[in-house]
């Protein structure tokens, strides 16, 4: 059991580390940051490789520590709405990850609900703390903020994130199957 925590803070260390230089290659340039979604990576990974614990703290911690490092994301409202959104990926992913056979398929199923709830739970945060500051936050600009600006992010996770659980388990860092799990 020792190993395992000390695995998985190891991991989660790692994944922190990626999240706070992964959106460096994006050249601190906004527009991109927001199309390819280079936080979400590490703590969708972190989630499934270290649990939903480690996954949900990671992620709401990255924005805050990135802000206070970088000055990016911009703290109000975006980084707090964003926090709240990658601690629910890392919540839902490693939950549902942990609880279904470790299908190539069921990777596609944890990622796919994890992405969904997580962009709901920034959409209601905008709503909340836009209005908070007396501005509207619409329909459309939710749908524009979570999906349309986001797919060439939310292709490079359905590709990405299945690609690396595959070569995770490969590599033994990640059981294949239920009776093996030590997440």
């Amino acid at each position: 059991m020792k190993n395992l925590t000390t695995r998985n803070i190891a991991f989660a260390a790692l994944f922190l580390a990626i999240g706070l230089i992964l959106p460096l290659f994006t050249g601190q340039i906004p527009q991109i940051g927001r199309m390819l979604l280079p936080m979400h990576i590490p703590i969708l990974l972190c989630g499934i490789v270290c649990g939903w614990q480690y996954g949900l703290t990671i992620g709401f911690i990255l924005p805050f520590i990135r802000f206070m490092i970088f000055g990016m994301p911009p703290i109000f409202p975006v980084g707090i709405a964003m926090a709240f959104e990658l601690a629910i990926y890392g919540l839902v992913i490693g939950l549902i990850y942990q609880k279904l056979p470790k299908r190539i398929s069921n990777t596609y199923i944890s990622l796919g609900v994890s992405m969904i709830v997580g962009r709901i739970v920034w959409g209601i945060l905008m709503v909340i703390l836009m209005g908070m500051s007396n501005n509207a936050f619409t329909w459309t600009l939710f749908i524009s903020g979570a999906f349309l600006n986001a797919v060439p992010g939310i292709i490079l996770q359905l590709v990405l994130i299945p690609t690396i659980v595959i070569a995770l388990q490969r590599a033994k860092v990640l059981k294949q199957n239920e009776s093996e799990n030590i997440t």
